[in-house]
């Protein structure tokens, strides 16, 4: 993943000086590296959101291409918000989002739909629709166009993908929240659009699941498509992202490629948390530093 371009960032925080040896980058098995920046780009310029008086995001400025990108940050740094000012759902106080140049608040419903697809971190559904409706909707963009006759193989790919195909006929509602997740992220693949934004997919999923889902944005980047995640384990952004950002108290603190990025130093400053990263095969893992038994 080395090569992968660094995007512009309103910041001023400088790379703290490294105090040890950081591991190398880490390595997709078989996985090229991040895409030339050719196909779709999505931009966030002098971005501004404020909340019940707060200031949520504060003069972000970011652009992303082709590739995937990982979002981390603390609880409460502004990560959901940046997603959904990216995505065009949340319109910042000020500032702008665009889509390949284009502010996103002059396309329709209905383009912006077939230009990105969004998971949110909420996969309530009301109504006891089937797993396979739920997944038919990602295609509901595409109903009126030529690419109506690609449905049944996106549909048949994303329950695949997801390792959903044996709960088609399941009720939403009957479902564990793990289980509602992949769903959720089904529907979202079905959509096939050239953004994919995750709002944390891997939240309520097992160790094994976890793994598929950030396995399965790892190939749509590869495939050349601008796949944005917003993950807190900082391990599964090391081994899989192109690019992170981090987040903190609502402004960019950094934005490269994991081995730049995640130093010890970085992740202790803006976490206020003592951590060591640890190389495996040849990628690492961020592990809190925990006292002994007294």
């Amino acid at each position: 993943m080395t090569g992968a371009p660094s995007a512009p960032a309103r910041t001023g925080a400088p790379s703290a000086p490294a105090r040890a040896r950081r591991p190398s980058a880490p390595a997709r098995a078989g996985g090229p590296s991040a895409p030339a920046r050719t196909g779709t780009t999505i931009a966030v310029t002098d971005a501004a959101v404020l909340r019940d008086g707060r200031t949520i995001l504060d003069g972000v400025t970011l652009e992303l291409g082709p590739g995937l990108t990982a979002i981390v940050g603390p609880n409460g740094a502004g990560k959901s918000t940046l997603l959904g000012v990216l995505s065009g759902d949340l319109a910042p106080a000020s500032g702008a989002a665009l889509i390949d140049g284009e502010p996103l608040h002059r396309l329709s419903h209905g383009e912006l739909a077939r230009r990105r697809s969004v998971l949110t971190q909420d996969n309530g559904v009301a109504f006891p629709f089937t797993v396979r409706e739920i997944v038919e909707m990602g295609r509901s963009p595409w109903s009126r166009t030529a690419s109506r006759g690609d449905d049944e193989s996106a549909i048949a790919a994303a329950l695949a993908e997801t390792d959903i195909g044996h709960l088609v006929d399941r009720r939403f509602t009957s479902l564990s929240g793990g289980e509602r997740a992949r769903v959720s992220l089904a529907r979202v693949l079905a959509q096939g659009t050239e953004v994919v934004l995750l709002d944390e997919p891997t939240a309520a999923l097992d160790l094994g699941h976890q793994e598929e889902v950030m396995r399965t944005a790892a190939a749509l980047a590869a495939a050349g498509r601008t796949v944005v995640v917003v993950v807190h384990d900082l391990s599964l952004a090391a081994a899989y992202a192109d690019r992170v950002v981090v987040v903190a108290g609502g402004r960019l603190d950094a934005v490269g490629v994991p081995a730049e990025v995640l130093t010890v130093e970085r992740i202790e400053r803006v976490y206020g948390l003592e951590v060591e990263l640890v190389e495996r095969n040849g990628r690492f893992v961020v592990i809190p530093v925990r006292g002994g038994a007294s």
